[in-house]
């Protein structure tokens, strides 16, 4: 630590720095080895046994203290990192929020015994393994629209889970089908996913815009659930009619279910007709299914237990979101992200896109999408849905690239890991070169947009 503090000391007195642009200062350097050695850490964590979400938070909250012990070293003036600190709290707080409340009406909607109900239906039909790989992965296309991809995910996972408890040959495809169908499903719709959230919220494009990456979207999941079904036994599980009790919804649970629905709808309403956050929307959800707990207990003395739900909540999630974004938000402050956008000008928009989706698998797609939105480069349309779409599906190709992909690896823990993932990534792969294809025949060469 000693060692530490002198060149810190050192590196001050030679790169000490007035201007905005504090990458070549000590704290530019050091913030971005923290940065890349905590990401690291992240993506290893298999290797060293701890959470991601613990060097998320040490990177996020300390890169900020780091430019703050240089600002005040300096003589700087603080109202700069304080602004940005309070936009940042702002940006954190609206997808913390949104994600908080999924999560919650997940707990609830086990609680009341949806999801074994669910898993009783399917599984009582005697529906082979392969036959229930495509209807989960369709079921995630599908729904991760209205109800956002990590939400999605995080439904599937939890019935998969319920179907099959230990063979990985089924969980492991059957989750990263969940995963891509979630993610391929969300980059098509406003709110599918943080990474269209995010530019939606921006104004980047409009809400129907996002709907013309359909095709594309489809393609590249249907092509990669295809080759991942070819690894699939097709063996039914097991399931004895004579000992194996029906399973029906507790009461409120299909109120429940539609207290959820309407929760999204008026996610989307609030930002469509009133400019207010999703969040808001997400939180007024909350609200209600909170005073329909208190009704039906006091009606039917039948309890919905929200606030054990929301003690249930896979915190390490909600803290590995802040802590990522945060850390590039300590990044942009000192002037990294700049450096994207002289990229582009270089590069060409259309190659950058197409490596943010390479990029995302490997960071997380939130905080790249981020990064790009804090960059703002002069993008047209059709450029801008396609670095959504790219950071949409390209976070499927590392388990950790995407929120679905976290949060199936917290609900599948020990099964769906990073090594077990990587195993069949090149379906991942086939997939998102099929959606660059088909984005480019609908919006470069036929201008369908």
């Amino acid at each position: 630590m000693k060692i530490v503090l002198l060149m810190l000391a050192l590196a001050n007195s030679i790169w000490a720095s007035s201007g905005q642009d504090l990458t070549t200062t000590w704290v530019g350097i050091v913030s971005l080895i923290i940065f890349l050695v905590g990401y690291y850490i992240i993506a290893a964590e298999e290797k060293f046994h701890i959470n991601k979400a613990k060097p998320a938070l040490f990177i996020g909250t300390f890169i900020f203290i780091l430019i703050g012990i240089y600002n005040t070293i300096n003589g700087l003036d603080s109202k700069p990192l304080t602004h940005e600190v309070e936009l940042l709290i702002l940006e954190i707080a609206q997808i913390f929020f949104f994600l908080l409340v999924a999560m919650t009406y997940i707990e609830v909607m086990i609680e009341r015994r949806v999801f074994d109900a669910l898993k009783y239906n399917l599984v009582s039909k005697g529906y082979s393994y392969k036959k229930l790989f495509w209807l989960t992965g369709t079921l995630a296309f599908f729904i991760s629209p209205v109800a956002d991809n990590l939400t999605t995910a995080l439904i599937l996972s939890t019935v998969l889970i319920t179907i099959e408890k230990k063979d990985k040959a089924f969980l492991v495809p059957g989750a990263i089908n969940i995963v891509v169908g979630a993610n391929a499903g969300g980059a098509w719709s406003p709110f599918g996913d943080i990474t269209t959230l995010m530019p939606w919220i921006a104004g980047k494009a409009q809400f129907l815009d996002f709907f013309t990456l359909f095709p594309a979207s489809f393609l590249g999941w249907v092509v990669t659930a295809w080759l991942l079904s070819l690894y699939v036994p097709n063996e039914k599980p097991h399931f004895d009619a004579k000992t194996e009790q029906k399973i029906a919804i507790l009461k409120g649970g299909k109120t429940v279910i539609f207290l959820g629905a309407f929760t999204i709808v008026c996610a989307v309403l609030c930002q469509q007709l009133f400019t207010i956050p999703p969040m808001w929307g997400m939180v007024f959800g909350l609200s209600l299914l909170k005073l329909y707990a208190y009704n039906l207990k006091r009606t039917h003395a039948e309890e919905l237990k929200t606030f054990q739900a929301v003690s249930k909540i896979e915190h390490d999630t909600l803290m590995f979101f802040f802590g990522i974004l945060a850390a590039v938000g300590g990044l942009h402050y000192l002037g990294f992200l700049d450096l994207a956008v002289k990229l582009y000008d270089t590069a060409g928009a259309t190659t950058v896109n197409i490596g943010v989706g390479f990029l995302s698998a490997f960071i997380d797609n939130v905080p790249v999408m981020s990064a790009v939105l804090k960059a703002n480069p002069s993008m047209g349309l059709d450029q801008w849905l396609l670095v959504t779409l790219t950071a949409g599906i390209g976070g499927s190709m590392i388990s950790f690239g995407s929120a679905a992909g976290v949060g199936v690896m917290g609900k599948l823990r020990g099964i769906y890991t990073f090594n077990s993932h990587m195993k069949y990534a090149w379906t991942v792969l086939v997939g998102y070169i099929l959606s660059l294809i088909v984005w480019y025949v609908q919006f470069e060469m036929l201008g369908l947009y």
